[in-house]
């Protein structure tokens, strides 16, 4: 650029003495006029260099970018795989895990119907209006009527109740693996006499009944739980003499041992 410029005053200063002053003023502005198109043109093309330069570094940083995201997508990919093998590793395993808890509570619905029928038939003497036998939630209820077990207001066992927990003890003592959880259950009559309230009545009770089946009959003590229910868990209402009748009664609430169970769905 520098060259064309010299080349121009050159022209100029030859052409200022072959013409006239008025047309030498005239080609000197021209002159003046074609170097300031020069510097602007020079302008232009800086700014154009600039721009071309962060346009190059902007492409640069989108081709860094691009990069990125496809290895980033690969690495996703290869996460996706990785987690679609493992997630069929965890639905066959899962899988497997059901079919062997179904086959586990099947098994203890089985030894539950298995001791009802041992159960019944151990207490086939005794009258329905003295005990029922029934499962209810995978246990097996043996409820014992007061008449059978207690006089009124009292927590000794009669010699007919202790016979029915004889032989129900019998069952208990060739099924090891049967826990038992011993309930006393009361109207809602307050109670006057020995006992503070229902809950005292209920808990001697049940506490009588555990005592007779292992001091007595030898069950395991370790296998038997005493609770008293008082008068909060009725079968009938409270406002008929049967109702209340039905109420005065001890469940014998035997079940299998679920830690197999447990053990397989903490796993």
């Amino acid at each position: 650029m520098k060259k064309y410029l010299y080349i121009i005053s050159a022209i100029m200063i030859l052409f200022s003495a072959c013409v006239p002053k008025k047309q030498l003023v005239s080609e000197q502005n021209k002159v003046k006029a074609l170097q300031g198109d020069s510097a602007n043109t020079h302008a232009r093309l800086n700014d154009c260099d600039s721009k071309l330069s962060d346009c190059n570094s902007k492409v640069a940083a989108m081709e860094r970018e691009k990069a990125d995201i496809q290895n980033q997508f690969q690495n996703l990919s290869d996460s996706s795989e990785a987690a679609i093998r493992n997630s069929k590793m965890t639905i066959a395993q899962q899988a497997k895990r059901l079919q062997d808890l179904q086959a586990l509570i099947q098994s203890q619905r089985d030894i539950v119907n298995k001791l009802k029928q041992t159960v019944a038939n151990a207490l086939v003497n005794f009258k329905p209006d003295e005990l029922s036998v029934y499962i209810k939630d995978g246990k097996l209820y043996v409820s014992l009527q007061e008449k059978l077990l207690f006089k009124s207001g009292s927590a000794a066992v009669d010699p007919k109740g202790k016979e029915a927990l004889g032989k129900l003890a019998t069952v208990l003592n060739s099924s090891p693996d049967i826990n038992v959880m011993i309930e006393g259950h009361t109207d809602s009559v307050p109670m006057r006499g020995k006992f503070e309230d229902n809950w005292a009545l209920s808990v001697a009770r049940a506490t009588s009944i555990v005592r007779i089946l292992t001091d007595d009959y030898k069950v395991d003590a370790h296998r038997v739980i005493a609770s008293g229910r008082s008068k909060y868990y009725p079968v009938e209402t409270n406002d008929t003499p049967e109702g209340r009748a039905r109420n005065r009664r001890t469940e014998i609430i035997l079940s299998p041992d679920l830690s197999p169970l447990f053990k397989l769905l903490n796993q």
